[in-house]
Order: structure tokens, then C-alpha cells, then sequence
């Protein structure tokens, strides 16, 4: 497949699975998406997500928002 510069997938949206301590990369990406807020989140910065819902969250405080009972 050909891809130019500005089409790239290391620069757009990663597709990640999420572990209980780290999360393998499935497509690459420069970010993905908070599930909470819609904010990117670089994927050297992701450092909250659900093992549970496989989704990723910009901030300790999203997470326990999304994951309070």
C-alpha cells in the first residue's frame, strides 16, 4: 500500500488493546482518543484506561468518573 507523508498511520489515530499493565498497539498511531472527553491523548502521555471497557481516558479524574459505580 502507498501512503504520502500527511497520510501516514503513525500520525493518526492508534488502535490499542488494553492490559492490566500496558497495552499493546494493534494499529499504529500517534494518539488515541479519551473516551470521556473526546481530547487526544499522545500515546508516550496515556497513562489511564479500563482493562473492563478497552477504552483510554486523558486524566486520573476521567477514569474514576467513568469507573465509579
Amino acid at each position: 500500500m502507498l501512503m504520502n507523508k500527511n497520510s501516514s498511520p503513525s500520525n493518526g489515530e492508534a488502535k490499542l488493546q488494553y492490559g492490566p499493565s500496558g497495552f499493546r498497539v494493534l494499529r499504529p498511531g500517534s494518539h488515541v482518543i479519551c473516551a470521556m472527553s473526546g481530547v487526544p491523548i499522545a500515546l508516550d502521555e496515556l497513562r489511564y484506561w479500563s482493562v473492563e471497557y478497552q477504552e483510554p481516558y486523558a486524566s486520573a479524574q476521567l477514569a474514576t468518573e467513568r469507573l465509579a459505580p
